[in-house]
């Protein structure tokens, strides 16, 4: 059976925090997610503009539609607006034996209040002390404990503090005091206390990161993973669903929970289009004739790739073995660094230009290309001192010039070579066999 994991929450209209980013989280990690709404909100990236809390006969009557039925195997709470509802939730959570996540959310990411002042003593009272983690950011943590956090020894402090009402562990969130460019979590649990760190992320897209990081928690609770391997789990996820955040809106875009699960999926048609292309390269009659002294290559980047590490080459590159093209091994990513280097600068003019190959240089195959594709080149011998003297800036330079030169990203880049340097063409297009076929047919019409 698959795990099920319950959210008792607020929900955002801006999609970014609350239900909504629990149930992405809790898709994320492959469990069944489900629901119980506390109170609806209207709001976006800059503000909470309306709250409308759901009366505590529904609240409660969707609890236990869920819970007697399909079951649940952790629950963790968000937004719990008033003291009636506290209580309500309450009077639930202690009739089933799961882990409960507590994320006691009392300050939108705009400053708006979404827990109010007279329900704090509830929610200390009532909610925490049948907690398996709370998870408050420092300022919610300052609140619970009295007093300021200043330092890694004062979240320990109010930890601990917040332990006593109850808790099996408390985890006091480090975002809103990074040090030394770390963002440090500080885990308090009756047995030990332990920091689980990462690396800071600056970035405006952090609307959600609370109710991800504890969402996260509470779908690894419901696989059965202990406390500590849980939050080791979340913080490595919400840092990864901030870098993968989305800037939209003029506020505080929100955190990408999903985020990781694209790429993913991208990887596999990367990889997917160059052995499909590599397929088509080993079965050519013609192709080989147009493997370089250096080998050839061919990559392929990811939508939003930023360093060669997001994009997929052959290692050993593409061989001549007897008459024909053969690639040396499968595709990997970070496989290429000359091909690759074509490939960003290809992205930044026209993001769906992904693919790159080189091949041997030849004025017969230049000919060719001109009848059918767009095609530019540079010249290396202009190519000043200062990037000569920069290993790896040649390819950068040179793709720039070329682009700048047919004013796009044209489908061939060449040159004629410089001192020790083999001229090379470079064939482009929008995916791996885009950039076999347009190889493919220059290799068949070279040998008409």
């Amino acid at each position: 059976m698959i795990n099920r994991a319950l959210t008792i929450a607020g929900s955002d209209s801006g999609g970014g925090a609350g239900i909504q980013a629990d149930l992405k989280t809790f898709a994320a990690f492959g469990v069944h997610g489900m629901s119980a709404i506390t109170s609806i909100t209207a709001q976006n990236t800059e503000e909470v503009t309306k709250i409308m809390d759901v009366s505590p006969e529904i609240i409660r009557a969707q609890i236990r539609a869920v819970a007697n039925d399909i079951g649940v195997d952790a629950v963790k709470t968000g937004m719990l607006h008033t003291s009636s509802i506290i209580n309500t939730v309450a009077s639930e959570v202690k009739r089933y034996e799961f882990p409960l996540v507590v994320d006691p959310v009392m300050i939108a990411k705009s400053g708006s209040s979404l827990l109010l002042p007279q329900a704090r003593n509830a929610l200390v009272s009532k909610i925490i002390p049948f907690a398996t983690v709370v998870t408050p950011n420092i300022p919610e943590a300052e609140v619970l404990s009295g007093f300021k956090i200043r330092s890694l020894e004062d979240a320990e402090k109010a930890g601990k503090k917040i332990l006593k009402m109850g808790a099996e562990a408390v985890v006091v969130k480090g975002g809103h005091m990074p040090v030394r460019n770390r963002a440090i979590d500080t885990l308090v649990m009756k047995n030990k206390t332990l920091r689980v760190e990462a690396e800071w992320v600056e970035s405006r897209a952090t609307h959600g990161t609370g109710c991800c990081f504890s969402a996260a928690i509470t779908a690894n609770l419901a696989k059965g993973k202990s406390i500590e391997e849980s939050v080791r789990i979340a913080k490595k996820f919400v840092t990864r669903a901030i870098e993968l955040g989305f800037q939209i809106g003029k506020g505080y875009g929100p955190v990408n929970p999903t985020g990781q699960i694209y790429l993913d999926a991208q990887k596999v048609q990367v990889l997917s289009s160059i052995r499909k292309a590599v397929k088509s390269i080993e079965a050519s009659s013609n192709f080989a004739h147009l493997i370089p002294e250096s080998q050839s290559n061919i990559a392929m980047a990811l939508p939003e790739a930023k360093s060669i590490e997001d994009i997929a080459a052959i290692p050993g590159r593409i061989v001549k073995i007897g008459n024909r093209g053969h690639a040396s091994a499968v595709p990997v990513f970070g496989a290429s660094s000359h091909v690759a280097k074509m490939v960003l600068v290809a992205m930044k003019y026209n993001a769906e230009m992904r693919s790159a190959m080189n091949i041997k240089y030849d004025k017969s195959l230049i000919k060719i290309a001109k009848a059918k594709f767009a095609v530019s080149s540079y010249d290396r011998r202009k190519e000043p001192k200062e990037i000569k003297m920069q290993e790896g800036r040649s390819t950068t330079w040179g793709a720039e010039q070329a682009i700048k030169k047919a004013g796009k990203v044209p489908d061939i880049i060449y040159h004629e070579g410089d001192w020790g340097k083999e001229p090379m063409i470079v064939v482009l297009g929008r995916d791996a066999e885009d950039v076999a076929r347009k190889a493919i047919f220059l290799a068949d019409r070279s040998h008409l």
